[in-house]
């Protein structure tokens, strides 16, 4: 019989295992920043409570300092004066509320329906946070709230809808009074009689009034105020809300 060559095998290499990936451990923020960040949140919160209910002019520092359960002293550590924190929340309640309605409306094109999207979420910001929405009622009309945030954002939206000829009005700043008074007197109605457990609810039902759809029929009519005729202020009125993912905190 004629040799076979024997048959070479070839030993394969044993495949290497997986290598475990090194974990970096997450940087923590260090203890005394946290402590500094949270006793100013207390204090914000606190003086926005405060404040909404009486007024800067009405809260001492010491009432603001015994309510966020922080030393007096500790105070000046993060703000100045009380109208230091008084100009932060402003900013905090307004600025950025206004922002997150400039991402809401970014892809509208009609200025009434920019309005009537503006409109119903501030209402339905007001009825998830009372304290907010008390706190826009007494200082909505305060300078720093006209000359910033939501007041500069709702002339502009009024004044480009009029150079749209969308809205009829000839003053942009009567078209603004009649807006913006009319949102925060719709404020003040929600939170005393439209939302769930209103304190005064049964008034409406005493009156025959409803407070069903109560952010779409306010936006109507302030479309109507601004020149639109009724059937299509209440269609604009009733368009589905859009969503930005980061701002959704029950808004």
């Amino acid at each position: 019989m004629p040799n076979t060559p024997a048959r070479r095998t070839t030993k394969r290499p044993t495949p290497a295992a997986p290598v475990a990936p090194i974990s970096v451990p997450e940087e923590r923020e260090p203890r005394g920043a946290r402590r500094k960040r949270e006793t100013r949140a207390r204090l914000l919160d606190a003086a926005l409570r405060l404040m909404a209910e009486k007024g800067m002019e009405g809260v001492a520092i010491n009432e603001i300092t015994e309510a966020a359960d922080v030393g007096f002293g500790s105070f000046y550590n993060h703000f100045e004066s009380k109208e230091a924190i008084y100009a932060t929340l402003v900013d905090n309640v307004f600025e950025e509320f206004a922002d997150m309605l400039d991402r809401l409306s970014g892809g509208l094109s009609d200025p009434a329906e920019i309005i009537a999207v503006s409109v119903r979420h501030t209402l339905l910001r007001a009825r998830h946070d009372p304290v907010w929405g008390r706190f826009l009622i007494r200082e909505g009309f305060s300078a720093r709230a006209l000359s910033r945030g939501l007041g500069q954002r709702l002339l502009r939206d009024i004044g480009n809808g009029i150079a749209a000829k969308r809205f009829v009005v000839t003053d942009p700043f009567i078209g603004f009074l009649s807006v913006g008074g009319t949102v925060l007197s719709a404020i003040a109605a929600e939170l005393n009689y439209v939302a769930p457990g209103a304190p005064a609810a049964g008034v409406l039902r005493e009156l025959g009034f409803s407070g069903e759809h109560f952010p779409e029929r306010t936006a109507a009519v302030l479309l109507q105020t601004l020149g639109l005729k009724r059937a299509e202020a209440e269609k604009v009125a009733a368009r589905p809300l859009p969503v930005v993912e980061e701002t959704m905190e029950a808004n």
